[in-house]
C-alpha cells in the first residue's frame, strides 16, 4: 500500500492487476486501484478536482485532469474517509500513476492541493 499525508489529508492506494486483453488488435494490461482519502484535520473538506500523470513503459506520459472522482465531489468530515475504486489500461505490463487532488476547506473556503503518492503497476509475470 502507498500512503501520503498532506495538510491533514491522508491518501492511501492499493493496486491490483486485473488481467490482459486485446483491444484494437493490441495487447492491453488492465490495472485497478482503490484509494482511501482520510480527513485527519479538524475541518470539513471537499474534493473538487483531480490531476493524474500516468506513466506507461511503452508510451508517453498521459496527463488527466477532471472534476471530482468517479463523478463525485465528496465532502469529508474530520475523522471520516472516502474510498473509491477505478482503473487504467496500459500498453505495457509495467507502469505507474501519481497526481494530486484539488480540495477546499469548507470552513475557510481556502483551496489547497493534496498529493497522491506515486504508485506502481506491475503484472505478476513481469516482475523478476
Amino acid at each position: 500500500m502507498f500512503t501520503q499525508v498532506t495538510k491533514g489529508i491522508k491518501v492511501s492506494v492499493q493496486t491490483t492487476f486485473e488481467g490482459t486483453f486485446f483491444k484494437n488488435y493490441k495487447m492491453h494490461y488492465a490495472f485497478g486501484y482503490t484509494i482511501t482519502i482520510e480527513n485527519l484535520s479538524k475541518d470539513v473538506v471537499q474534493l473538487t478536482a483531480r490531476h493524474w500523470d500516468v506513466f506507461d513503459a511503452l508510451k508517453d506520459i498521459e496527463t488527466i485532469d477532471g472534476e471530482g472522482v468517479i463523478g463525485r465531489k465528496p465532502v469529508i468530515k474530520p475523522g471520516k474517509s472516502h474510498t473509491y475504486s477505478s482503473g487504467c489500461l496500459l500498453a505495457s505490463p509495467i507502469g505507474a500513476m501519481h497526481g494530486y487532488y484539488n480540495m477546499v476547506n469548507l470552513a475557510t473556503s481556502q483551496e489547497f492541493e493534496v498529493e497522491i503518492p506515486a504508485f506502481k503497476f506491475a503484472a505478476p509475470f513481469a516482475i523478476n
